[in-house]
């Protein structure tokens, strides 16, 4: 079992940046991490994800404004949001995969207000 807590989030500005944190209970060395999202009215998507050795991958539609990285010495992933649109309005999820677990947080509000 992987708990996985999100931090960072709030409003701000179109334009502006934030940087969210997920904190994991145990090490995430050997786990694939991931940022989702889920906007009002809408299905959750990938944001961004990065394998246990360090590959990223983005999704279209932030692709050169965010950045995702990790730690793994703090047992921490990172999202790194620059430019943000009012379309990036979400709530934005922590996943951790390994094998067949799939462990999820439980969520930060990122409100982005013109």
């Amino acid at each position: 079992q992987v708990q996985l807590v999100e931090s960072g989030g709030g409003l701000v500005q179109t334009g502006g940046s934030l940087t969210l944190s997920c904190a994991a209970s145990k090490s995430i060395a050997n786990f694939n991490m991931g940022w989702y999202r889920r906007a009002p009215g809408k299905q959750r998507e990938l944001v961004a994800i990065i394998t246990y050795n360090g590959n990223p991958n983005y999704a279209d539609s932030i692709q050169g404004r965010f950045t995702i990285s990790r730690d793994n010495s703090k047992n921490t992933l990172y999202l790194r949001m620059n430019n943000l649109k009012e379309e990036d309005t979400a709530v934005y999820y922590c996943r951790a995969t390994q094998d067949t677990s799939i462990y999820w947080g439980q969520g930060t509000q990122v409100t982005v207000s013109s």
